[in-house]
């Protein structure tokens, strides 16, 4: 099957606009996203699934500089766009990533690929039950299931995030949560791209890991920095994350699997 790496991205992020843009290292943000992912061999693959407005043509001009695809579409329905650039692209299985995940993390991707193709489930992630920090965050899923998702919901909070609507209903698809090496968990640590605190965390990560490794450091060696930098670990740490509902939207699904 052909497996593609969708990345959401878009300039208008109300918290921190523009922020994928931002330089880390010297390079955007939404760059080293993509270096990062080009290090999991498993991907056939790379589509920055971006919107149609006018401010967004920077994302497409940066797809075209790292060569890499790109789909334009609606900004507010994502669950569309994310299914049209897999249509587009003739991707059958789709590893979803966002673009404020700089940090996301190439032998993470490639684990779950590996769970996801050696088992028989429509939904492979990490977020269900976290042990990873946000900003690792990797789903999977078979385009047909988006399919299905696409044609079944008109709910505007499952237009809004792709795989909301699969693993809410954990009674339908059969999901699968993945959790890190035990002495490696970082779930109250927030790698994601969201506010500028996130962006000092993010930037002196990449500042003390990306040269002596050559980009290709793992979300372990992130934590061994952070142990022995818990200043920098401790810059975001107030930040409350966006829920896309007023209740906890994987309760369900940790309950079902019986991981709670």
């Amino acid at each position: 099957m052909k497996i593609g790496a969708i990345v959401e991205a878009r300039m208008t992020s109300s918290r921190l606009p523009g922020k994928i843009m931002l330089p880390i290292i010297g390079k955007p943000a939404l760059e080293l996203l993509i270096e990062r992912l080009r290090q999991c061999k498993k991907i056939d693959k790379i589509i920055i699934a971006t919107t149609t407005n006018h401010c967004d043509e920077v994302i497409v001009d940066l797809a075209k500089r790292c060569d890499v695809g790109y789909y334009r579409g609606s900004e507010l329905d994502v669950l569309e766009r994310v299914y049209l650039s897999a249509i587009e692209n003739s991707i059958e299985v789709v590893v979803e990533v966002t673009s404020d995940c700089p940090l996301v993390d190439p032998y993470i991707v490639s684990e779950a690929i590996e769970i996801f193709e050696s088992q028989r489930y429509d939904y492979v992630s990490n977020i269900i039950k976290r042990t990873f920090p946000r900003g690792l965050d990797v789903q999977i899923f078979k385009t047909s299931v988006l399919e299905d998702v696409h044609n079944t919901t008109k709910d505007l909070v499952d237009r809004e995030h792709a795989a909301l609507h699969i693993y809410e209903h954990p009674e339908k698809y059969k999901l699968w949560n993945f959790m890190t090496d035990t002495g490696y968990e970082l779930e109250s640590q927030r790698l994601t791209l969201d506010t500028p605190e996130d962006y000092f965390v993010i930037r002196a990560i990449f500042e003390g890991l990306y040269e002596k490794t050559n980009g290709a450091f793992s979300y372990k060696e992130i934590f061994e920095f952070l142990k022995i930098n818990p200043d920098i670990a401790a810059l975001n740490h107030q930040i409350e994350q966006k829920n896309p509902r007023s209740y906890d939207y994987t309760a369900k699904a940790r309950k079902y699997l019986g991981i709670d």
